[in-house]
């Protein structure tokens, strides 16, 4: 083969370029095939057809840029992102549409990695060898399924279809791209092993150091009955294996006076030997500090704080009985905030480090530690995680609310008309009058709420120039009151006049409007009607009215009009998330079942600043915090470990994220159960361990 007796990174994506033309059109041929079998797929054809010509040569061109740069030594994928982030804020907007595109490009990872899931491993184990990486990731490998997946969306957006015709494609594009890619995955393999390269292709997954070991063990605590125990649990057990241990310990060699207790079997080490709950809570730190996901500055941190826990369990019972006690709230908050860096020197961390010492101090200078005083510590750790996150996120607040006000202009619009139809309902306006109010004071009015804010005053004055309008047209009951208003009439109508040119009326609708409301003005200034009296009809029978709204009407018509309805594709979406916390998709994506939606909605309530969550976002897993949320929960700022990566995320996009389980907290189980589960883990195998003797 081309790259056998000198294998690369160059001569592997030299020889995945040549396999690119006959994959497109393996996929091409794939696509059309499907697009004709089935008769659901008809709404799809009219789009598919203007651009299915292309549709091989824009795949093909989407795969060679994408290789060219992988051909170059760096990330592909990375440097689409960044271009796709340049800016002043360096902000993505994760919106309905892009949730549903980053959806589908999941899918197609996940049907390639389905398909080629041994030749990938070696591959990734090949190229992390080339760059002398110890444990291999992902993104360590240039020809990942990431890739592919996104040059085929890439390709695919070039087709004349909504977003959910385009999620279509890519659904039936998956499996003929998953096939075409696996012989080729292959091949590559087998060049490398007939260059005598068999050990770079295994080599790294061949151990598994004890860190190792210890993170599946945890893992493992996800899929059994113990990730659910309490701490009354493990104490019972816990209190089982020692009175067992107490009867089997033999008799010491020289044994005391008639009557003696006999020795009790050697405490566990830890502070406080012999206080009641000793043997529970060393275990459990045991656990907690072997916990591989804190970092090393975290566990000594930890390690310290101890020696003040030990003190407070000899005065608080409820310590080892309740597990939202403040101290182990403190714990679990620590360990998920830490769980947000990446490496133990990261400045960030160094400064959290630095705050949590000072607020430690009082607790271990205390001999007496009270739980008031770990509410206390952990309100402070609150406090300073939301600053934190606030502070991060600020440069990108101003903008954000905007975004979401822009985003609720429909809303407001809608309830403003529906407000207003009762009052000209009252004040029997003209028709021209009803139209201008209805519809370009109505923009006036929402877009003043959205530059300025919904309570600015800027908003709050063009509301009230509708009252003033009206009055301006309505019969005065005297000379005195028709000169008052002659005095009020220019600032009205230069308020209006504000008013139009900040939503650029039309010249000829604002001038048409303007000329019959100064032929009003005339008559209600001579004491005469504004409208004139048109000759009498028939009496016609009075249509009845509707009653108007009360404000908590107003309000649930808005909650109803923002109610999500997730669409149906969400129901049978599952992405396989590897060493990623497993969320509970079905929880959530039942699209009919009540429970369903609670759990969903429960779920966005619990999104609070300051915590981290792993999200599917451009073809990767990304960890990333919350910096700010709106007013109206409507708007979620996502802020990167790397400050310039900033998502803001629309409600409607995260719920598609969690029904599709492409979203999760960094920390799917606090730091105190997994140490109960684990614990639990080991208890379970000491008695086996015991009886082998």
């Amino acid at each position: 083969m081309a790259h056998a007796a000198s294998p690369s990174l160059q001569s592997l994506v030299d020889e995945t370029l040549a396999h690119v033309p006959a994959l497109s059109h393996a996929v091409y041929n794939g696509l059309q095939d499907e697009l004709k079998s089935r008769l659901e797929h008809h709404q799809l054809l009219a789009g598919w057809s203007k651009r299915r010509a292309h549709f091989a040569s824009d795949l093909e061109g989407s795969l060679g840029r994408l290789l060219g740069l992988a051909r170059e030594g760096g990330d592909p994928l990375q440097r689409e992102r960044q271009a796709a982030g340049r800016g002043e804020l360096s902000l993505s907007l994760v919106d309905e549409g892009q949730a549903l595109k980053d959806v589908a490009i999941a899918h197609v990872i996940t049907a390639i990695e389905d398909q080629s899931r041994a030749e990938l491993h070696q591959l990734g184990n090949f190229f992390a060898a080339l760059r002398g990486i110890a444990r291999p990731l992902k993104n360590d490998n240039p020809l990942r399924a990431a890739l592919f997946a996104q040059a085929l969306s890439r390709a695919i957006e070039g087709v004349d279809l909504d977003a959910e015709g385009r999620y279509a494609l890519m659904r039936m594009a998956a499996l003929p791209l998953a096939l075409k890619l696996q012989p080729i995955y292959a091949s590559l393999c087998q060049g490398l092993r007939q260059a005598q390269l068999s050990g770079m292709l295994t080599s790294h997954g061949a151990a598994l150091k004890e860190s190792d070991l210890r993170r599946r063990q945890f893992k493992s605590i996800t899929e059994t009955p113990t990730q659910n125990a309490t701490l009354d649990q493990v104490a019972l057990k816990l209190d089982l294996m020692n009175t067992r241990a107490a009867e089997l310990t033999p008799a010491m060699a020289h044994p005391g006076p008639a009557g003696a207790a006999p020795a009790a079997p050697p405490p566990r080490l830890g502070p406080g030997t012999g206080a009641p709950g000793t043997d529970l809570l060393s275990r459990l730190y045991d656990q907690i500090l072997a916990d591989d996901s804190l970092q090393p500055p975290l566990k000594v941190l930890m390690g310290r704080l101890q020696v003040a826990i030990v003190r407070l369990s000899r005065a608080d019972a409820t310590l080892l009985r309740r597990q939202d006690h403040p101290t182990w709230q403190l714990l679990n908050r620590i360990a998920a905030h830490g769980a947000g860096f990446q490496r133990p020197d990261d400045v960030d961390l160094k400064a959290f480090l630095q705050f949590l010492e000072r607020v430690i101090q009082p607790l271990l200078d205390s001999a007496h530690p009270s739980a008031l005083q770990f509410q206390q510590a952990l309100t402070e750790v609150d406090s300073h995680i939301r600053a934190q996150a606030e502070a991060r996120g600020q440069r990108s607040a101003v903008a954000l609310e905007r975004l979401d006000r822009e985003q609720r202009r429909q809303e407001w619009q809608r309830m403003l008309r529906d407000q207003l139809e009762h009052q000209l309902d009252d004040a029997q306006a003209g028709k021209l009058m009803r139209r201008f109010l209805l519809g370009p004071w109505v923009e006036v009015i929402a877009h003043a709420m959205v530059q300025h804010g919904r309570d600015a005053v800027e908003a709050q004055t063009s509301i009230e120039l509708v009252d003033a309008l009206l009055h301006s047209v309505s019969p005065q009951p005297d000379e005195a009151a028709r000169q008052r208003l002659r005095a009020q009439l220019p600032d009205l109508v230069r308020a209006l006049e504000r008013g139009m040119d900040s939503i650029a009326l039309p010249p000829m609708q604002r001038q048409t409007f303007l000329d019959e409301l100064m032929r009003q003005h005339g008559r209600v200034l001579r004491g005469l009607p504004a409208l004139e009296e048109a000759a009498p009809a028939a009496p016609a029978a009075p249509s009845p009215r509707r009653p108007a709204r009360t404000p908590e009407e107003l309000l649930q018509q808005l909650l109803d009009e923002r109610e999500s309805q997730l669409p149906s594709r969400w129901a049978y979406e599952r992405v396989d998330r590897g060493q990623l916390p497993t969320v509970p998709v079905a929880l959530y994506s039942e699209e009919h079942s009540p429970h369903a939606q609670a759990a969903l909605q429960d779920w966005i309530a619990g999104v609070h600043i300051g915590g981290w969550y792993h999200l599917f976002h451009r073809s990767e897993w990304i960890t990333a915090q919350i910096a700010w949320i709106s007013d109206s929960r409507q708007m979620f700022l996502f802020i990167g470990q790397a400050p310039e990566e900033r998502h803001s995320v629309t409600r409607g996009a995260l719920e598609q994220l969690v029904a599709a389980g492409l979203i999760t907290q960094l920390e799917d189980a606090p730091l105190l159960q997994r140490a109960i589960g684990t614990l639990m883990l080991d208890l379970d195998r000491a008695p086996a361990q015991g009886d082998d003797r």
